[in-house]
């Protein structure tokens, strides 16, 4: 439920800044406005304003914008004050504005929450606009866009029409068999459209580690033998000092990462122990977590120095492997000829000679694993878990012919509802405590 309180908060970045943006929704904004800005704006124009406290001490000026309700992001009355963007400036403002009765400091998600059960937004948008809020690469924009424009919303509400449509056909046939304006069985048509709709969903899954690539980013680890070069190509990709580079065997012993923005795609890369026998016992924790990594990697680059090739055992994980001779600076060019043709690259970060190569290799996987950003793809765990759930209502009605058609039928309802609580169309209050709960304090 929304309650009678009027909210603020602070809506913009990080302070101190060049301009906060303080944003009010509720039944008191039009009267904070008034008190504040000394009068009522147009609606949806900027007004340049002194903001003074109730007493009439100033507190700032800067521009201010009303947006009645419900033509507006919550669906209430919502305004925003456009102030400079300093510390007191907009402690004081944010405390005057709390004074008012009725008005409180808004919890996080809140805004968002109120736009939600205005019916302003459905909850895989909400979700989309976090998404788009922490989006940190062009893909992860692109993919929050879509989302946040209702195309994930009009897939899975289309499933649910055609489940809503197919079990009233169903209950149509059950107890109207007899009359002339019903059709005959509509079984076939029915059950085939339900088992195409299973493919679908089925499909639809199956993009998840798609999306989980782009929103959290193509998993890159770096392995190889103590001293093959792993900590300085990881320096030299991170383009800083992030690793220890020593010639002491064994330098990096956990696990370090730094993240990519290659082509739009975020790529985790991570620099790992090197992989030996009867290593100390602080270096073998490394190697273990090194291992545990690699197996849950996207990629592995395999480093191996060219002139003094170390043996690391059986690979830990069978993800695509890339091998990658390093120290090329140290060969001749007859010797790096002949070397080459072992390796997938051959790389000098002294010399930067195939880093580039290697670094657009990486892009290359990336974005061959994350496929096309315009797909309409699963953006949560929480939705592959209720289209799976969907999936198995819906096996259950098609697969069991020897049931009766009122049992087939509720399995088609509860496939719905499935569908319906993805965005929302089915209140689930403990679910939207969730939710809303990741948002920032503001949004």
């Amino acid at each position: 439920m929304i309650s009678g309180d009027s909210i603020v908060a602070l809506s913009s970045g990080r302070l101190p800044a060049g301009v906060a943006v303080l944003r009010i929704s509720g039944p008191q904004t039009r009267f904070v406005v008034e008190t504040i800005a000394g009068g009522m704006v147009k609606d949806r124009v900027a007004a340049l304003r002194k903001f003074r406290a109730p007493d009439g001490t100033v507190l700032d000026s800067g521009l201010v914008v009303f947006f009645p309700g419900p033509a507006s992001f919550t669906g209430e009355d919502v305004a925003e004050f456009h102030v400079h963007g300093g510390r007191a400036v907009v402690a004081r403002m944010l405390e005057v504005i709390a004074g008012f009765e009725g008005v409180r400091h808004a919890e996080a998600g809140e805004f968002t929450r109120r736009a939600f059960l205005n019916g302003k937004v459905d909850l895989v948008e909400t979700e989309a606009l976090a998404d788009l809020v922490n989006a940190e690469t062009e893909a992860q924009r692109r993919f929050a866009i879509r989302n946040a424009e209702g195309v994930q919303s009009d897939l899975y509400m289309g499933w649910r029409r055609r489940l809503i449509h197919a079990r009233a056909m169903i209950e149509a046939e059950i107890d109207f068999a007899d009359e002339d304006d019903v059709p005959g069985s509509v079984s076939d048509t029915i059950w085939s459209d339900v088992g195409a709709m299973i493919g679908e969903i089925d499909r639809h899954i199956a993009g998840f580690h798609a999306a989980e690539i782009i929103r959290d980013g193509f998993e890159v680890v770096i392995l190889g033998a103590p001293n093959a070069g792993k900590s300085s190509l990881f320096n030299a990709l991170a383009r800083r000092d992030a690793a220890i580079v020593t010639d002491e065997p064994g330098t990096t012993r956990d696990l370090l990462e730094v993240t990519l923005d290659l082509g739009g795609l975020r790529v985790r890369l991570t620099d790992t122990a090197g992989l030996r026998e009867a290593p100390g016992k602080v270096e073998a924790i490394g190697i273990e977590k090194a291992r545990a990594k690699a197996d849950r990697a996207g990629l592995l680059l395999l480093l191996e120095d060219m002139l003094s090739p170390g043996d690391i055992g059986p690979l830990p994980s069978t993800a695509p492997l890339l091998r990658v001779g390093t120290k090329l600076d140290l060969l001749d060019e007859r010797a790096a000829q002949e070397k080459a043709g072992r390796y997938d690259h051959v790389i000098s970060v002294i010399s930067g000679a195939g880093v580039e190569a290697l670094l657009a290799e990486i892009g290359r996987r990336a974005a061959e694993a994350a496929g096309d950003v315009g797909d309409v793809l699963p953006s949560r765990l929480r939705h592959v878990e209720l289209l799976s759930e969907t999936n198995r209502h819906l096996a259950r009605a098609t697969d069991d012919g020897t049931a009766g058609l009122e049992l087939r039928a509720e399995e088609l309802r509860l496939a719905a509802d499935r569908l319906g609580r993805i965005v929302g169309a089915i209140d689930a209050e403990d679910m939207l405590d969730v939710i809303f709960s990741q948002f920032c304090i503001g949004k």
